[in-house]
């Protein structure tokens, strides 16, 4: 961060689920960091279709000396380099163990193949980034052949 004296970054996760808890536990659900589109071979195309899935983020962040309100940014970038508008979200710390939680439910657009990157900016300032494959494999025909 800026100064070094917070906040500071607690997770930065992809999962396919977050629970959070009456008392305010987070469960971060099976914690992903590649998708892989199968696709039967009779359907399947040299190229990746264009799909969605449901995906949640978890960025977790402890206060240290930061007190007060913040901006939070996320932004993609595909594995072609292109960057997608970042998603503000605003944050208020209350300082020393204090934290904030942002549990964000979305539903992930992906048109290619390849390595996609989640930036994760405060203040201005990237301070990690969430990395997120997507393979294409299309999958063989089993069982008995139509041929027989």
């Amino acid at each position: 961060m800026p100064n070094g004296d917070g906040p500071f970054l607690n997770a930065a996760l992809i999962c396919d689920r977050v629970l959070q808890e009456q008392d305010g536990t987070l469960s971060a659900i099976r914690i992903i960091d590649r998708i892989m589109r199968l696709v039967p071979a009779a359907d399947s195309t040299d190229e990746l279709e264009p799909f969605q899935q449901q995906i949640w983020l978890l960025i977790s962040f402890k206060s240290g000396a930061a007190r007060g309100r913040f901006q939070v940014s996320l932004q993609i970038e595909k594995p072609s380099g292109e960057r997608g508008d970042p998603i503000r979200l605003p944050v208020h710390f209350e300082g020393e163990d204090r934290g904030v939680n942002i549990v964000l439910p979305t539903i992930f657009q992906a048109d290619q193949e390849g390595l996609y990157w989640f930036d994760v900016s405060f203040s201005g300032e990237r301070i990690t980034r969430m990395p997120l494959r997507v393979l294409y494999q299309p999958q063989p025909q089993t069982g008995p052949s139509a041929d027989a």
